[in-house]
């Protein structure tokens, strides 16, 4: 009897467990997807109208209103398709305990050092340069039709996948802890419409790549030389070095450490 017992709470407690991973991980990718949060707002309006005409008893948007429920999945499944696609295979890429390596000090230090120093001679050069950096969401969907680089991050070799006259420089690199993956990467371009015109396909593609995914994806402006970093479908346009540089560290640290050095303005990696 109390094993039965046990054992029902147990369930319960793992019942409760995954509908809030579920749910969070829900919430997280929609904050993210600006088509997918007009839908939410779509969804909430209809409901509170439904609301509204029952309590005043009207009778022929009620009626309507119905239809809509009724059908409403549907076609918003048919019309959406892409976008529901979108969040599913997020929560499918995402691991509950990450996935990143955890890298050392030293080990940010050097990849911070490296990264500047590509990023100081793109920047006087006007060399275009689009780099992602992967977290706890998977990039694989990217690295496997990729050309295959598996060396040290080093501003050498970014230099030369972005040198103008390198066959994979209109392509990005994914850096994944403190190896160069792969280059030549094709990400999916924004859809936000405010997304100023002025700013090209590199710049669309870094804000498309951190809007379904949790990468820090840097951008060197092959026109103007301007470099920026896209997080979390925010573009940080047109930094400084040092504000770019103090971003990079503090968005490399781990959460754990984010935590304990609240109040550290990113000069200390």
């Amino acid at each position: 009897m109390i094993l039965t017992s046990m054992w029902s709470v147990v369930t319960k407690i793992i019942d409760i467990s995954v509908l809030w991973y579920l749910v969070y991980q829900l919430i997280k990718n929609i904050k993210n997807n600006v088509k997918m949060i007009l839908i939410f707002k779509g969804v909430l309006i209809i409901g509170i109208i439904k609301v509204i005409s029952s309590l005043l008893n009207l009778y022929t948007i009620g009626l309507l209103l119905e239809y809509v429920i009724m059908w409403g999945p549907l076609a918003l499944i048919i019309i959406f398709q892409p976008e529901i696609r979108t969040v599913l295979e997020q929560i499918g890429r995402s691991q509950l305990l990450g996935r990143h390596k955890t890298l050392t000090v030293d080990e940010r230090e050097h990849l911070v050092d490296e990264i500047m120093l590509s990023i100081d001679y793109f920047k006087k050069k006007k060399f275009g340069a689009l780099i992602a950096i992967e977290r706890d969401v998977s990039l694989q969907e990217y690295i496997t039709p990729a050309t295959k680089i598996y060396a040290d991050v080093s501003a050498e070799i970014l230099e030369s996948i972005f040198y103008k006259n390198s066959a994979l420089h209109d392509g990005g690199v994914i850096i994944q802890g403190t190896k160069v993956t792969c280059a030549g990467c094709v990400f999916r371009t924004s859809l936000v419409n405010k997304l100023s015109k002025s700013l090209g396909t590199r710049h669309r593609a870094a804000l498309g790549l951190s809007e379904e995914s949790d990468a820090i994806v840097l951008v060197v402006s092959e026109e103007t030389g301007r470099i920026s970093i896209a997080i979390n479908g925010t573009m940080n346009y047109n930094l400084s070095t040092d504000e770019f540089r103090k971003l990079l560290i503090k968005e490399l640290r781990p959460k754990k450490e984010l935590f304990y050095a609240a109040d550290d303005e990113g000069g200390d990696l």
